[in-house]
């Protein structure tokens, strides 16, 4: 069962590229689309922000987040069966002159290469989402309720490497 819960897991991490960024602005809550890449170890998540964007001041406001990875909708499958994975967590900007962002950036312009202009543009910034509970749902009433430790345990055992 676990290892069916981990390959659900890193599929929807790897597979996809958009997420549902949940955040608070103003007190009020603000949803907006992201690219995201993840860690191997699905320790945490990557976006890449402009200053310009609503949810960059919401991230200034608070570092409280939601992360939204589903699966794509199709027709021929009931919506409610989609796989997806609700992540809380914590939201803190990378220091552009630490290894962590050379490391962060270099995996994500592997995912996303044609985001390499914007990392040339002074207002964008990497932004690490430290995932601190989740909940996996891998088909109508499959549901996983999972801490942070829990999600990159699942990673490391599902990739062979714990």
């Amino acid at each position: 069962m676990e290892s069916q819960v981990g390959h659900e897991l890193i599929r929807l991490a790897r597979d996809q590229r958009i997420a549902s960024l949940g955040t608070l602005l103003d007190g009020h809550p603000l949803v907006s689309l992201v690219l995201f890449d993840a860690n191997l170890d699905l320790s945490a998540f990557h976006i890449h922000v402009s200053r310009l964007a609503q949810h960059a001041r919401a991230l200034s406001q608070s570092p409280k987040v939601g992360l939204m990875i589903a699966a794509p909708d199709s027709h021929s499958r009931n919506p409610q069966t989609l796989s997806r994975l609700s992540i809380q967590g914590f939201a803190e900007p990378i220091d552009p002159h630490s290894q962590a962002f050379t490391e962060t950036r270099d995996s994500y312009l592997r995912k996303f290469p044609q985001s390499e202009i914007s990392f040339q543009l002074g207002d964008f910034f990497l932004v690490r989402i430290e995932p601190v509970s989740a909940r996996l749902i891998t088909g109508f009433g499959a549901i996983h309720d999972l801490t942070g430790d829990d999600i990159s345990s699942l990673a490391r055992q599902t990739h062979g490497f714990e």
